[in-house]
């Protein structure tokens, strides 16, 4: 049996590289893939703790966090597609004013 410091220990070192990803990275794609490993991460917690209670609420928090996550990537994609054709570039830095 695993403890359940080692779920949240893994869920933190995960939340941290997602975040330093997004706050260090100027590739929308990379943002958008620590933005996922965050999300990741926190499914992990919600698990963890519905693991340690025995409850089923923490399987329902993961999948609607599931269900958001896949939301944010499809839109996210379309959003960074559409900037692509128009400015030809995906850096953040580039594309921080919306400006034509």
């Amino acid at each position: 049996m695993v403890p359940i410091s080692y779920y949240l220990i893994l869920a933190a070192a995960l939340f941290c590289m997602g975040m330093f990803g997004v706050l260090i990275r100027r590739n929308a794609l990379v943002v958008f893939m620590c933005v996922e490993l965050m999300l990741n991460a926190a499914n992990l917690t919600f698990l963890a703790f519905a693991k340690q209670n025995g409850h089923l609420t923490g399987h329902v928090s993961a999948f609607f966090v599931i269900a958001v996550a896949a939301a944010e990537a499809s839109i996210g994609l379309a959003i960074v597609i559409a900037v692509f054709r128009s400015r030809g570039t995906i850096s953040i830095e580039e594309i921080r004013t919306m400006k034509h």
